[in-house]
């Protein structure tokens, strides 16, 4: 994501990893069209990594078309699919095992970025609700 020079499409599941939205901010800044999808849970969280990326100006849907919205995804540049069973939280980071793939692929990346829009397009925008 240090590298992005275009755009950075994301679905997660879970999306508690700081280092992850601090990477997505500063691409963010940097320029970079930043657009991510999270799993309807992340609405009830207290002040999250979602709340941080919103808050930094990026823009954060809530995918709530499904049971679980399970997606672990990263599309970067319209080139490079980062997939695997790998959650963006903390817990994945320190204490899970998991596995994480990293493919540089337009074609497949093409095929990634419009499963993302089509989740895109059912899903509404973030508001973080209070319990």
């Amino acid at each position: 994501m240090n590298n992005a020079k275009s755009t950075i499409l994301v679905q997660a599941y879970s999306f508690t990893s700081a280092p992850i939205a601090a990477a997505l901010r500063d691409a963010h800044r940097r320029g970079v069209s930043v657009k991510v999808i999270l799993d309807k849970s992340q609405r009830t969280e207290r002040y999250s990594s979602a709340t941080f990326i919103k808050n930094a100006g990026i823009p954060v849907w809530i995918d709530a078309k499904h049971a679980i919205a399970h997606n672990k995804v990263i599309i970067i540049d319209l080139a490079v699919v980062v997939t695997g069973s790998f959650n963006f939280s903390k817990a994945a980071e320190e204490r899970n095992a998991e596995n994480l793939l990293i493919i540089t692929s337009p074609e497949l990346a093409k095929v990634y970025t419009a499963n993302w829009e089509q989740h895109r397009l059912h899903s509404e925008d973030y508001v973080r609700v209070e319990k």
